[in-house]
């Protein structure tokens, strides 16, 4: 009779710790799953994801297509990252033909 106990008492702890455990990695998993930077304040649409960078003549970032600004300046199809970059590099445009 002492060994059926001594058996159940085993396996009862065996469960415990088992069910402790699978806890234990369910909590560690969402922590860093949490942490991670595609969870951050900024929101990108699903479409927007896009297969092909471009990079900001001005500042230099790269930047997915489809959110890109684009602007057509002789003939060649430009992308800028914000305003402040696209309406800089058209500010220095017009400044360097002024003098030119």
């Amino acid at each position: 009779m002492a060994f059926i106990a001594r058996l159940l008492r085993f396996l009862f702890w065996v469960i415990v710790v088992s069910w402790g455990v699978a806890l234990l990695r369910r909590l560690v998993r969402r922590i860093a799953l949490g942490a991670l930077p595609s969870q951050a304040c900024v929101d990108v649409p699903d479409e927007a994801i896009a297969r092909k960078l471009v990079r900001d003549p001005v500042c230099g970032m790269h930047i997915a297509e489809v959110l890109a600004l684009p602007l057509r300046h002789d003939g060649e199809l430009l992308h800028f990252c914000s305003v402040a970059c696209r309406d800089k590099y058209v500010s220095e445009t017009q400044r360097i033909a002024a003098n030119g």
